[in-house]
């Protein structure tokens, strides 16, 4: 599905191989893509996305390197995972909930990686939905991950209370109820109700001069999402570039989201709680690493899914890292993310790069500062 919606712009080549694409199936039969990418023998390493975006938040050509060239140029075999929230996906204009890529998308994902490869272990590297949907699969009973590099949300997720507020209106859940299927950041085709949606909640919403701007895909991300980055560490090639990297979201899963919010930590979309129980299942090394100005999900997040999975598995296989100055997405395609946030993500990765009998075992890590 075409990104472009402003005028062409040159691109520059990525600074890796020709990709390998393979089309894959969930169990319900809906379309996914692995893009592979081989830089070395490390991993294989999973990359996996947002909603209401898709794997080019990890290849995008505005900044360099970025996180795809990064990983590749330091010999990991990168696959970058579309699932079904994909916006170059069919099946991102479906309904769909978290559930159905916890259980369908990422069993198959890893199934595929495993085959081709013959590895018994994977490494991945989550963010945002994809990190939430990633942990309630493994907690689901997904095999086959060997340790994780979680971006910005997890188990737990406290958010700003203007976000709170939103989620406490049900709104996805009142515009499934009269038909309406998905939103989305970009203009044009569909917009018009969530432009009436959002001028009067974005009126309200109090927001620093610096994170005021006149691009009005970045106004809908702000309403659907809250302020997802720091607009100072954005580079104004991404910025102007916003239309192609974010698209339409599913409001089913837009509610199963607002309903986590109102509880405080992942469920299933009908509310019950059957994927906290098996904490036993993240006994894997885990890195979470959070924006310190993310106003999307707020740090105290990642610090109460380190502290419950550190309570029943021990302290040893988890580390946390907060990036001063970051907020949430910019922490992936931020200006200047291969200085201030990458380093963080190959550390722990590189500690786990090997697959063995039993995880590798660390110390318990700082929070930076």
């Amino acid at each position: 599905m075409a990104r472009q919606q402003g005028p062409p712009r040159g691109r520059r080549q990525l600074d890796v191989g020709p990709p390998e694409v393979r089309a894959i199936a969930a169990a319900d039969g809906v379309e996914l893509r692995l893009t592979r990418y081989r830089g070395g023998e490390k991993g294989p390493l999973l990359l996996s996305h947002g909603l209401g975006v898709s794997s080019a938040i990890f290849s995008t050509d505005t900044i360099r390197p970025n996180l795809l060239e990064a990983l590749a140029g330091a010999g990991y075999d990168v696959w970058l995972l579309d699932y079904r929230s994909s916006i170059d996906l069919p099946a991102s204009q479906t309904s769909y909930d978290a559930d159905a890529i916890a259980r369908l998308d990422y069993p198959a994902a890893v199934a595929e990686m495993r085959a081709v490869t013959g590895a018994e272990s994977i490494q991945a590297v989550v963010h945002c939905f994809g990190s939430t949907t990633f942990f309630m699969a493994m907690l689901a009973g997904l095999e086959g991950v060997r340790s994780a590099v979680a971006s910005q949300v997890a188990t737990h997720m406290p958010v700003p209370r203007l976000t709170r507020a939103k989620a406490a209106l049900r709104l996805p859940s009142l515009l499934q109820g009269v038909g309406v299927r998905s939103m989305t950041a970009r203009t044009g085709g569909g917009g018009g109700i969530l432009d009436r949606l959002a001028r009067p909640v974005l009126a309200r919403q109090p927001l620093e001069a610096e994170e005021r701007c006149r691009n009005p895909v970045c106004h809908r991300i702000t309403f659907l999402y809250g302020l997802l980055y720091e607009h100072d560490r954005l580079g104004a090639e991404t910025h102007d570039a916003l239309h192609e990297l974010f698209g339409v979201a599913s409001v089913r899963a837009l509610a199963h989201l607002a309903l986590m919010v109102r509880r405080g930590h992942v469920v299933a979309a009908d509310g019950a709680d059957v994927y906290l129980p098996h904490a036993e299942r993240l006994r894997i090394p885990i890195r979470f690493i959070h924006g310190a100005e993310n106003a999307c999900y707020l740090p105290r997040g990642t610090e109460l899914s380190l502290a419950y999975l550190a309570d029943r598995n021990g302290p040893e296989l988890y580390s946390r890292r907060v990036v001063p100055g970051y907020g949430h997405i910019d922490c992936i395609f931020g200006e200047h993310a291969a200085r201030d946030v990458y380093p963080y993500v190959l550390e722990h990765l590189e500690e786990t790069a090997t697959a063995g009998d039993r995880p590798a075992r660390r110390q318990p890590g700082a929070v930076a500062p």
